[in-house]
């Protein structure tokens, strides 16, 4: 639990599914708290709580809401995504907004409720187009979704890239390339990126577990602690050579692929431009604390909502 002027930042490690909610070991840290905070002298006036989508059915969840109306807390309740806010990163995250009385939240409205839209905490209407209802998935309001999100290449280093179209000479990445030999296949990539590229071996082995985007998408999958080690469910892999066709109706090999750099993961995560790591900190560390971070998109305006006072 982190103190910032009286409110707590909660992040629980809790698995669902076929796991084992509330008896995991994980989630035994966050029970404790829930334990103790009747008895603390001083309880927060706010808390913030975050968590992976699939705790809002937990035990743990339960517990968590009891404990906070026996204390004497109103709660908001969020699943959101950075593709809400217009990023084209798709990380839906569970988020719990809690108040202690006499404070109010700016929509009272929504008190006591799990909603899956920004719209209150962004001035909108509930339902907005912005919404991403679990019930309602339909082609249509995606598609609408995703056309509001930026490109992906506007995430990219150097921000300016383009990839190129096949058999043609242009640049990959609009600076001074040479040619990269991977497992005895040509690639085009800059000195800095070469270390990114996919291995053929690696493609052949596991092309069909590999999510693949492209500068133009509007869409890419969530960054895990594991990604650049394993391939399958740790995240988008970008192919910086256009096929005549996308996706794996295309030859992987000829696609050139790579894996997104840490600097453009913390881009899809939305941190500032003027973000960076100690130079200690090795690749690996990197892409792991990147796959445990929060989008600044979607908990910036959460926080901005929490702390306002209702007018």
């Amino acid at each position: 639990m982190r103190q910032m002027c009286g409110c707590s930042l909660l992040h629980a490690n809790h698995t669902h599914g076929l796991q084992k909610d509330s008896d995991d070991a994980r989630a035994s840290s966050f029970l404790k708290i829930l334990e103790l905070m009747p008895q603390t002298s001083q309880l927060p006036i706010m808390l913030f709580v975050e968590n992976v989508v699939g705790f809002e059915k937990s035990d743990t969840h339960k517990r968590m809401i009891e404990m906070l109306a026996e204390t004497g807390f109103i709660t908001q309740e969020f699943i959101l995504s950075p593709l809400q806010f217009g990023v084209p990163y798709s990380r839906p995250r569970y988020f719990c907004l809690a108040k202690r009385k006499p404070s109010s939240f700016q929509n009272p409205h929504f008190n006591n409720q799990l909603l899956w839209t920004p719209g209150p905490i962004l001035g909108h209407d509930h339902n907005s187009h912005i919404c991403m209802d679990e019930h309602d998935q339909s082609d249509e309001r995606l598609d609408k979704l995703l056309q509001s999100c930026e490109p992906i290449q506007n995430f990219l280093e150097p921000k300016n890239s383009i990839f190129q179209s096949e058999g043609s000479e242009a640049d990959v990445f609009n600076n001074s390339n040479f040619a990269a030999k991977v497992d005895g296949q040509n690639c085009l990539g800059t000195s800095s990126l070469n270390q990114y590229i996919v291995p053929l071996s690696l493609i052949e082995r596991w092309g069909s577990a590999m999510d693949i985007v492209y500068p133009d998408s509007r869409r890419c999958c969530c960054f895990t602690k594991s990604y650049h080690r394993y391939v399958k469910g740790t995240g988008s892999l970008l192919a910086t050579v256009q096929p005549e066709k996308r996706g794996k109706l295309s030859s992987l090999k000829e696609q050139c692929l790579r894996y997104f750099t840490p600097r453009e993961v913390a881009n899809l995560h939305s941190f500032p431009d003027d973000f960076q790591f100690p130079q200690h900190i090795s690749l690996r560390q990197r892409y792991a604390l990147l796959g445990n971070s929060l989008s600044v998109a979607v908990v910036a305006p959460l926080f901005r909502y929490l702390f306002s006072d209702p007018s």
